[in-house]
């Protein structure tokens, strides 16, 4: 289910709330049935697999395997 962000104009208030596709949203603190749906975020380009290549590396080259899982220490030492 998506987390969608609204706004409500009968009290100003702004709230989450998690639907499924055939629930409408109910503002928590009046009641109001109608709440505007605001636009959401976009989430930024995940940079974790390089990251994680770097800091792979440098444990390498500091001699410990902390970074490693299990699988890839065995094939290590």
């Amino acid at each position: 289910m998506p987390l969608y962000s609204y706004h409500c104009p009968a009290c100003n208030a702004e709230f989450e709330v998690l639907l499924g596709l055939s629930e409408t949203a109910v503002c928590p603190q009046c009641g109001a049935s109608e709440p505007e749906r605001l636009l959401g975020r976009t989430a930024a380009p995940s940079t974790a697999s390089g990251k994680l290549a770097k800091f792979r590396q440098q444990a390498a080259r500091e001699g410990h395997f902390s970074n490693y899982s299990k699988s890839e220490i065995k094939g290590k030492l």
